[in-house]
């Protein structure tokens, strides 16, 4: 018997009273008249930059326009033809240092605060984290209201065959995004891309 186990018996051998877990089937989460426009109010917010792509609009050139000083971008989306680096190709996680920036898909986000869900979809998750300007590509219908339901949404997906939630089986890994990397722990000054990317910009894309 492991340390944690013997630890965990003894817990269990001493406990007095035991009580019911609540009943969470009748949780009133909070929703929007508009999911979308809470969305990107709260991507401000945190920080983040929103931005509604027109139909049509190649993404390329608007990430240029955004970046026109980046060298290095790294991808591994198809449409994304501007690409300089493939995470999937690169022999290790540390040979996307000095990434500019890193364009990747998000899943779905959360109005409630502007998290996307972003399953690993790529063979080097660094690429979410080591780029000094993050992209997430996000279908603009593709946004629930709280976290509530966001949860309920992962756990359907868990058994789904659709792309986004297979590549999330296939690598076990995944996580939500909000914004840039930030921190105020030291001396209560904010500083921005202190463990992750300095900047994220969220293009929300038509169907």
């Amino acid at each position: 018997m492991s340390s944690k186990e013997d630890i965990l018996k003894k817990y269990k051998a001493n406990i007095r009273e035991q009580y019911d877990m609540p009943d969470l089937s009748d949780i009133r989460a909070i929703t929007y008249p508009d999911p979308l426009l809470q969305f990107m109010n709260m991507t401000k917010s945190v920080g983040g930059n929103a931005i509604e792509v027109e139909e049509g609009r190649d993404v390329n050139e608007l990430i240029r326009e955004l970046y026109p000083d980046a060298k290095e971008i790294a991808s591994n989306l198809p449409e994304i033809t501007i690409a300089t680096r493939n995470p999937d190709e690169v022999g290790r996680a540390r040979d996307l240092n000095g990434t500019d920036v890193g364009i990747i898909r998000g899943s779905f986000g959360v109005a409630e605060n502007a998290c996307v869900w972003i399953p690993q979809q790529m063979k080097e998750k660094a690429v979410c984290f080591i780029s000094e300007h993050l992209v997430i590509l996000l279908k603009k219908s593709e946004i629930v209201n709280n976290m509530h339901e966001a949860y309920a949404r992962l756990s359907a997906e868990t058994n789904s065959q659709e792309p986004m939630a297979k590549s999330f089986n296939d690598y076990g890994y995944g996580t939500f995004i909000s914004g840039p990397s930030k921190t105020a722990d030291i001396a209560q000054v904010l500083v921005m891309g202190a463990q992750a990317a300095r900047s994220a910009t969220v293009l929300l894309l038509p169907e």
